[in-house]
């Protein structure tokens, strides 16, 4: 009578928690369609089990799109020097390189976020390429 008192209660307990979707990056993006876009940020989530942001890029005719890039969760942004409402917010004016979805939606996994002031910081890892990341980044579009 114990167990099923105490498989019940975890049952409980875990079907109370959300159900928080993983997914590998092959998963959702390209790892051969690398983007760098330049932008303004429009919104930041510091969210588990992955932190986004929004970036407004403007094109050659002035259009603008709204991007949302994925990369680590706050507890990693913290540890690689990002600091939550400070490092980006919005009005924020960034380069980004990363990999676009594989859905060719305007999504991407970001790697490299560059701040006005030239510092570069990692906000995702990398591909999963096995280039660790060292790849050069492409043009801006």
């Amino acid at each position: 009578m114990r167990n099923y008192i105490l498989n019940t209660a975890a049952a409980l307990l875990f079907s109370a928690l959300p159900a928080l979707a993983h997914h590998s990056f092959g998963a959702e993006y390209d790892a051969n369609k690398p983007i760098t876009l330049n932008g303004v940020v429009t919104k930041v989530d510091w969210t588990n089990p992955h932190s986004y942001f929004f970036l407004d890029v403007k094109d050659d005719k002035g259009n603008v799109t709204n991007w949302k890039f994925e990369g680590y969760p706050p507890s990693v942004l913290y540890r690689t020097g990002w600091k939550r409402d400070v490092t980006i917010k919005p009005g924020s004016k960034i380069t980004v390189f990363g990999w676009r979805a594989r859905d060719g939606s305007n999504w991407a996994h970001s790697r490299e976020v560059t701040l006005e002031d030239g510092k570069k910081l990692f906000f995702g890892p990398p591909s999963g390429t096995g280039d660790g990341g060292n790849a050069p980044a492409v043009d801006p579009q």
